[in-house]
């Protein structure tokens, strides 16, 4: 059903034109139903934003709004704008991207909702990307960065597998697929260390680029270098401001990476079983290092033929499959722990169809209002920018989207994005398409 939202002290021909032309960014949403990002429920509120930011959340019509643009939300939901904290956006050649697929991949996040994506292995044009969309050139989500810094040499050692998957990352070119975290191609022998100079050097390289985090690959080698090379580039990351995310899937490499104290944990470990091991489980969430979901890279996506396939759009590695259960299992276990845990994918696929495909993996232990949490609070903490997205409360951006339909019934009624609107600005309205 097509939706109409009352927009007070505006003519019919306004509305149409609405969403296309506004550039306020004082704006009133009435008459919602608020998910809070924080669990919280209010059943008919309002928000007040001014100069981009929220300035109040409430019970009730909002009032003292100062000729503000107004819309009534009819009772349909209104929640923080979405947050992918993992994500592959830069696909094939890296100026093709940007000249010709990167403005409409932008546009195709903000109509699914997403007003905060965290690309954590990006080349350099990706930073032109973000200069762009700040810069009002291209329209997109908030854009955060990383650049990877490896924690060893790579390449198999004399004697014994290695710690590095072969260039091109094995069948289908995906580095999933060939995962030596995963036995048994799990390492037998120490992988190389590498210079602290060069560590340095390295670290520094990515702060004179503007970049936002480090990213770092841990699958730690008998007697290897990884945990001590990860705690100096976290302790060098930290002399620049520049926090440290660690990609760890198993529960090894996992407790490794929280003996180095990055800054986020990035994926839930799927490789070896939490319940099995309650100090593993008390380590890993009493660190009190947020963690992303990424459950989707181990389940299949379907596509419009039915056909079961991997993030790289070749045939589902159905060896990993294992992956697809023990993820959410582990990840409850953390979550009941209390760990953070936000949203993330770490996929390539468009963002309403990553974001149904995390779905699937996270309701199988998660409830919808847990979700909603994961989806909010959770998120942002996993980009560390949680004092100004992911929740609707004073102070924070005023990112947040419209949904026809109740998420805390169905939790798949976040897939109905009808308005988004990053920082008091609508967007995208996907009614009028």
């Amino acid at each position: 059903m097509k939706t109409v939202f009352a927009v007070s002290g505006l003519t019919l021909l306004a509305i149409a034109a609405l969403p296309r032309t506004t550039t306020a960014q004082n704006l009133v949403v009435t008459n919602a139903r608020i998910l809070d990002g924080k669990g919280g429920v209010i059943d008919r509120g309002s928000v007040v934003v001014r100069d981009g930011k929220i300035v109040s959340v409430s019970s009730g019509a909002a009032t003292n709004v100062d000729g503000a643009q107004t819309i009534d939300a009819q009772g349909r939901t209104l929640m923080p704008g979405f947050i992918d904290a993992h994500r592959h956006i830069a696909q094939g050649d890296p100026a093709e991207w940007l000249a010709k697929r990167a403005a409409p991949q932008m546009q195709e996040f903000l109509d699914a909702g997403f007003t905060t994506v965290l690309c954590a292995i990006c080349p350099d044009e990706a930073l032109e990307l973000r200069q762009r969309v700040e810069a009002g050139a291209v329209k997109g989500p908030r854009l955060f960065l990383g650049s990877i810094i490896p924690l060893a040499r790579t390449g198999p050692p004399a004697g014994g597998r290695g710690g590095a998957p072969p260039a091109g990352g094995g069948r289908g070119g995906d580095p999933a697929r060939f995962d030596n975290s995963r036995p048994p191609l799990r390492p037998t022998v120490a992988a190389g260390a590498i210079p602290a100079a060069e560590t340095i050097k390295a670290v520094e390289a990515v702060a004179s680029k503007k970049y936002d985090y480090i990213k770092t690959v841990i699958t730690t080698t008998p007697g290897g270098p990884e945990t001590d090379t990860l705690k100096l580039i976290v302790s060098e990351g930290k002399k620049r401001n520049l926090p440290t995310i660690t990609h760890a899937v198993s529960v090894i490499d996992t407790l490794a990476a929280v003996e180095a104290r990055p800054d986020v944990l990035v994926h839930t470990p799927h490789i070896g079983r939490l319940e099995e091991d309650a100090n593993a489980v008390k380590t890993i969430a009493g660190a009190g290092i947020p963690m992303t979901s990424t459950l989707a890279v181990f389940v299949p996506h379907f596509g419009a033929d039915n056909a079961p396939l991997f993030r790289d759009a070749m045939p589902f590695p159905w060896e990993t499959i294992s992956s697809a259960g023990q993820g959410p299992v582990n990840a409850r276990l953390l979550w009941e722990a209390g760990i953070s845990y936000g949203y993330g994918t770490d996929t390539s696929w468009p963002p309403k169809e990553s974001l149904a495909d995390e779905l699937r993996a996270l309701r199988l232990v998660f409830s919808p209002r847990d979700i909603s949490k994961i989806l909010g609070q959770g998120a942002a903490r996993s980009t560390l920018k949680q004092d100004q997205i992911g929740t609707l409360e004073a102070g924070k951006f005023a990112d947040m989207v419209l949904i026809d339909g109740n998420p805390l019934i169905d939790i798949n009624d976040v897939l109905n994005v009808a308005v988004t609107i990053k920082g008091g600005r609508i967007v995208s309205d996907t009614r009028k398409k």
